[in-house]
């Protein structure tokens, strides 16, 4: 298994993974909107996805785009359980599907995965946040403000 689902011990994985079920979107389809309820996340098995983050008075500006092995949304796993960003596939995806309230469940009933998840999410929250500050520094920001 590629990607960041790849790092988790073997056993946390296997038992992740019998959670999972296979799905599929055409190009062009909005999977989530930023603040509607954040209830499943995925695994991008082939294709591409763009995150987006609404800007008041302008078009959603694309902060990342997602490839095989990325996981898609991380708002299921924290309060309030809305989506912080916004994702639309760029080309036909497939994808595993997991039910968050149920993957919730695994976690309590399994610290150590559970931590091990929440480690892993942490790693793709703080990555996301970078790309976003950059998105928007490079399309907003003075001149001169991006990161150096």
């Amino acid at each position: 298994m590629t990607g960041r689902l790849g790092a988790l011990p073997a056993e946390h994985r296997e038992r992740l993974m019998t959670r999972a079920r296979e799905v599929s979107f055409p190009a062009g389809v909005r999977i989530f909107e930023e603040d509607r309820r954040a209830d499943r996340f995925w695994i991008v098995r082939t294709g591409a996805v763009q995150l987006d983050i609404r800007v008041p008075g302008r078009r959603a500006a694309v902060v990342e785009t997602l490839h095989p092995g990325d996981p898609l949304g991380w708002s299921w796993l924290f309060p309030p359980y809305t989506w912080q960003l916004g994702a639309e596939t760029l080309s036909p995806v497939r994808a595993w599907e997991f039910d968050a309230q149920e993957v919730r469940a695994l976690c309590q009933e399994d610290p150590v995965l559970g931590h091990a998840l929440v480690l892993m999410y942490a790693e793709v929250i703080g990555d996301r946040l970078r790309c976003a500050r950059t998105r928007l520094l490079d399309l907003y920001g003075p001149y001169g403000s991006g990161v150096r």
